[in-house]
């Protein structure tokens, strides 16, 4: 009997189905994992946008996660959208207890701009949660909300990764996707920069014309986290995600009448 690797998420739910969650689970099964869930929070979310959040008592989280852990296992786990201080704290007290790569998505807002964290819980994202990363992955505007690094073009970005190194993760994945200026944008690619501060991995695809890219940040986080399950090392398993990602990205498709998600069966359906 094949039993796939477990991957665990530890995040909120999209209840538009493009982001948070259901992102997560739809990218660890493309990928031949078995991915299990945490929820941290329920949003009202579509393709506008947020329109409510609801977070769950800790006590809640921390059910959910030893009921996981202590009888199925994990192999890898990533985080996401936890929004107070209580839940970064709680989760991190839990992955101290996790010898299986941890995967940092530190949400802050959503592709629609809608605040996911309170600035309360960024002191306790820098000193409790990115200590337990594996690899964190923040975006450029997540990089500057706890760093206050503004990366503008390419050459910033490695004083970014490095501003995120001090706060104690092994690596750091800084996605340049939203970069427009400097040698990525003027070749219209995407670049992101893989460090742990000796070795520098530069991960370059293609920008594609799609504005459909809901659940971008949470699809490369989970399948960095199933590529690593899978036995991956830290640059192979984010080469392999950025390929997952860029594929997904290509095969964006309309929902609803704002902003669609990415196609995490892309390689199913043959679309990219």
């Amino acid at each position: 009997m094949h039993i796939p690797p477990r991957v665990l998420t530890v995040a909120g739910s999209d209840s538009g189905g493009g982001a948070g969650i259901q992102a997560d689970l739809k990218t660890m099964l493309a990928l031949g994992t078995h991915g299990m869930s945490v929820l941290t929070a329920v949003t009202a979310q579509n393709s506008l946008g947020v329109q409510g959040a609801w977070e769950l008592p800790a006590e809640a989280v921390r059910a959910q996660f030893r009921s996981v852990v202590d009888d199925i296992g994990v192999q890898a786990v990533k985080t996401g959208m936890l929004s107070s201080a209580e839940l970064v704290e709680t989760v991190a007290e839990l992955l101290a207890g996790v010898r299986a790569p941890v995967v940092i998505d530190p949400v802050g807002v959503s592709k629609h701009g809608d605040a996911l964290l309170a600035a309360s819980a960024l002191d306790a994202v820098r000193t409790v949660l990115l200590p337990t990363a594996t690899v964190a992955t923040p975006n450029l505007d997540e990089v500057a909300q706890l760093t206050g690094v503004r990366v503008e073009e390419e050459a910033d970005m490695r004083r970014a990764a490095a501003a995120i190194l001090d706060f104690g993760p092994r690596w750091a994945l800084i996605k340049g996707g939203h970069l427009t200026a400097g040698p990525a944008g003027g070749e219209g690619g995407a670049v992101d920069l893989l460090t742990d501060g000796t070795e520098e991995h530069w991960l370059r695809a293609p920008r594609h014309d799609n504005r459909h890219t809901h659940g971008t940040g949470c699809t490369l986080a989970s399948a960095l986290a199933a590529q690593l399950a899978k036995g991956g090392t830290v640059p192979q398993a984010a080469a392999a995600a950025k390929d997952y990602v860029t594929g997904a990205l290509a095969a964006g498709f309309r929902l609803g009448a704002g902003i669609g998600p990415v196609d995490h069966g892309w390689r199913w359906r043959g679309t990219h």
